[in-house]
């Protein structure tokens, strides 16, 4: 079977698989979502990393004794920084997605202090942690990579979602080598309008974003082709260490390739990291078929990937579901904060859920 042969097999499939996601995500995404465990149900083993959102920990699932990651955030720090509108679209777009390459999410609670999410454990760390020790990705590896998220993209944006944060940070790595984009929280659907609000990573930000320019999917093929860029070069194509200068080198578009990328690399990164956005790729009448197609992707067999067929190059090592060597050490203990009364009961309710009975 030629490659031709593959593409049109793979178009034929996923586009049957995208059309009956989007029927049950529809009607999923519109149902109350309700509590489905409680705090006590897990044993926390280990911090394994803390931000302004709070911590995720390594925790047992004391019903079933497998291990997962648990996102445990703050009542009051959601409300005081104003991100209880996020927190929901998260919880909501996480319970209602279900894709390979996009973490699960196993359970949410909520009690008078924290609000929890629990979602599959990804133990080999995220791909910034294996690209700063690779200094960068063989391109084969890169591909490899690239392919999984551009399948996530495609599902993602068939349910009218997009996701505007696209990193290596926010890129997990699972045992078998294989990646999980998480932190939905700047998740939004918006089905076919646009949207103004400016988030996201600096180095990441489409043009149109700095330009307060009304918006769609298009920050995603652009962050896209950032993050192929930076896994093949080991740096992004924007840099500054002024943030104004930085989104000037943006808005400006240009850029340089190393020598070493290939002739298929450079063309693929002139396609998506152009301003104009009537011509970036994903954009163009063709879609993301345009991408799947290009010739850097030549040889690529997606259907092997989507259905993890495909043995890595690069596996990073771990003894077991428990290695947290890709994770930075902490010794900070979580110490589980208890409250008689819930101050924001109202808030929390009218957003996502319902309490558990």
């Amino acid at each position: 079977m030629t490659n031709e042969e593959k593409l049109q097999k793979h178009y034929s499939y996923f586009d049957q698989f995208l059309r009956r996601a989007k029927r049950e995500f529809e009607i999923k995404f519109s149902q109350e979502i309700k509590q489905n465990c409680l705090l006590i149900d897990f044993d926390i083993m280990k911090v394994l990393g803390a931000g302004s959102f709070g911590l995720v920990v390594l925790c047992k699932d004391k019903r079933d004794s497998k291990t997962y990651a648990m996102k445990l955030m703050e009542k009051c720090n959601i409300i005081k920084t104003r991100q209880l509108a996020h927190t929901g679209a998260e919880i909501k777009l996480m319970k209602n997605i279900n894709f390979p390459f996009i973490v699960d999410m196993h359970g949410f609670f909520m009690d008078n202090v924290y609000v929890g999410i629990v979602m599959s454990f990804a133990n080999a760390g995220d791909m910034f942690t294996h690209l700063r020790e690779l200094k960068k990705f063989e391109e084969g590896l890169a591909k490899f990579y690239a392919a999984q998220v551009i399948l996530a993209f495609e599902y993602i944006h068939h349910l009218g979602v997009i996701y505007r944060d696209l990193k290596p940070e926010n890129i997990l790595v699972d045992l078998q080598g294989y990646l999980r984009i998480t932190d939905l929280g700047f998740c939004k659907k918006i089905d076919n309008t646009r949207t103004y609000t400016l988030c996201g990573t600096p180095e990441y930000l489409a043009p149109e974003i700095i330009l307060s320019q009304g918006y769609n999917k298009s920050v995603d093929y652009w962050s896209y082709g950032v993050l192929v860029y930076e896994m093949n070069a080991g740096y992004a194509p924007f840099f500054a260490k002024d943030p104004m200068r930085l989104y000037e080198k943006i808005v400006s578009g240009k850029y340089s390739c190393p020598p070493f990328f290939s002739k298929q690399l450079k063309d693929l990164l002139g396609n998506m990291l152009i301003v104009d956005r009537s011509k970036r790729y994903g954009l163009l009448k063709n879609g993301v078929k345009d991408i799947k197609s290009h010739d850097w992707f030549k040889n690529t067999d997606f259907d092997q990937i989507l259905s993890k067929k495909v043995i890595p190059s690069y596996v990073p090592k771990v003894d077991n579901e428990t290695d947290t060597r890709y994770f930075e050490s902490s010794s900070k203990k979580l110490v589980v904060k208890k409250a008689s009364t819930d101050e924001f009961a109202k808030e929390f309710d009218d957003i996502f859920v319902t309490p558990k009975a």
